[in-house]
């Protein structure tokens, strides 16, 4: 998109002025708030949201670089690393008991340290050139990591279901693989890759296996405990050595919290970094970035403290049954179709034939009324991530979308474009 430019003003403005602006600003964005934009926020209700914003504004100025200085910054730091690394069963005695990890800012940057993490412990064992192999479906963020890290990332198209196809991936897997990746779930189509047979092809090759469960480390566990999930996916899965869980998406936390964890010490402490080469005395950072914001570690905190065991479990049920409401409303229009199994509330739809349906002009009409929607190739389908906020609005969405098709009929948009995510 082109945005205009707004200069500096040569006085500043007033508060209110500066408040009205932004106000402004926002007004051609989505309303969120009526529970319409499936992906980018998770929303837990207006009141949590007002809880997160002023967990935010009390730590709006501290610096999360020095626990030092800041030591509350450190505790929370460590609460939330330990209630993750608990649900993705790092208290189990299958888990080894070591596991350990930090925070970041975000489902990438969690990915990119995994990668990083991975080439570094090749390169202890004599491998210059280190690759990783995932499949098609992994993030797009393990391609990000290749080119920031100099790693060669093998991508292994995916099987018919969608998972990951662990023949093609052991094949793909020679002396200078690193790591290979299994999702829980994968963006794309919502699936579990076969996390077991992952993490034992590792095992049998002496490899890492990261497991991104940036989107299903705070469902899936709960999930499970509904009796809706029987995959292991965890720390519990001999030959997973590492694994990451966005606390900003079914964590109901802001923007930008997420967790990554090792099975051992000696894994995490590749993720450190140490340096007294310069002026300024000993430094020290566990993530990418040095000063951090203290703001959205306060408010991932505040969510799971306000929230618990029991509310994050509520939340779990209520969503899954609106997804589970929208799949089987899409598989029972005869010109649609659910790519995949999704497993939880992330999942992908398109037309059973794009010949008699373009599902891009349905989603054209879609955005008329509302609606986002991420759109997705290979083939081409339309993106959905449910959260809380989208429960209430499901009756209305499934009313459009049986009125979007229909009004689609046989016509046909020449935008194809599938952006994920841009940058300005």
């Amino acid at each position: 998109m082109d945005f205009p430019s707004t200069p500096l003003p040569e006085k500043g403005l007033s508060r209110g002025e500066v408040l009205d602006q932004l106000r402004a600003l926002k007004a051609d964005d989505r309303q969120w708030e009526e529970g319409k934009v499936f992906g980018l926020i998770y929303d837990a209700g207006p009141e949590h949201h007002e809880l997160l914003r002023d967990a935010m504004a009390l730590f709006e100025a501290e610096n999360g670089l020095n626990v030092l200085a800041f030591p509350s910054i450190g505790q929370m730091s460590h609460d939330l690393v330990r209630i993750t690394a608990s649900l993705l069963g790092s208290d189990d005695p299958r888990s080894g008991g070591a596991v350990t990890g930090f925070l970041t800012s975000g489902g990438t940057e969690s990915l990119l340290q995994a990668s990083k993490v991975a080439r570094d412990h090749a390169r202890e064992r004599g491998i210059a050139n280190p690759t990783i192999v995932c499949a098609t479906s992994a993030h797009a963020a393990f391609t990000k990591a290749g080119e920031l890290f100099d790693i060669e990332i093998i991508r292994v198209p995916v099987g018919e279901d969608f998972r990951a196809d662990v023949d093609a991936m052991a094949a793909a897997i020679d002396d200078r693989t690193a790591m290979v990746v299994a999702s829980a779930i994968s963006y794309p189509q919502g699936v579990i890759d076969d996390v077991t047979a992952l993490g034992a092809l590792a095992q049998e090759r002496g490899i890492l296996c990261h497991v991104d469960s940036c989107m299903g480390g705070f469902f899936l566990p709960f999930l499970t405990e509904l009796g809706h999930c029987d995959v292991p996916f965890d720390f519990r899965v001999p030959g997973v050595t590492s694994m990451s869980a966005d606390l900003h998406k079914y964590g109901y936390a802001s923007k930008g919290a997420s967790v990554v964890l090792y099975s051992t010490a000696e894994l995490a402490r590749h993720q450190v970094f140490m340096t007294e080469d310069w002026l300024g005395g000993f430094y020290a950072s566990t993530t990418m970035a040095g000063t951090k914001p203290a703001g959205p570690i306060a408010a991932a905190w505040a969510s799971l403290m306000a929230l618990g065991h029991e509310g994050l479990l509520r939340l779990t049920a209520e969503t899954y049954a609106a997804a589970r409401q929208i799949i089987d409303a899409v598989n029972a229009n005869p010109l649609l179709e659910i790519r995949g199994e999704p497993a939880m509330a992330v999942f992908a739809f398109g037309a059973r034939d794009s010949a008699a349906l373009d599902i891009f002009a349905v989603s054209e009409v879609l955005a008329k009324s509302g609606w986002h929607l991420d759109r997705q190739r290979h083939p081409d389908s339309l993106h959905l991530t449910v959260h809380a906020g989208s429960v209430k609005a499901t009756p209305a969405f499934l009313a459009d979308l049986e009125e979007a098709v229909r009004t689609v009929g046989d016509r046909r948009t020449e935008d194809r474009s599938t952006t994920y995510a841009t940058g300005v």
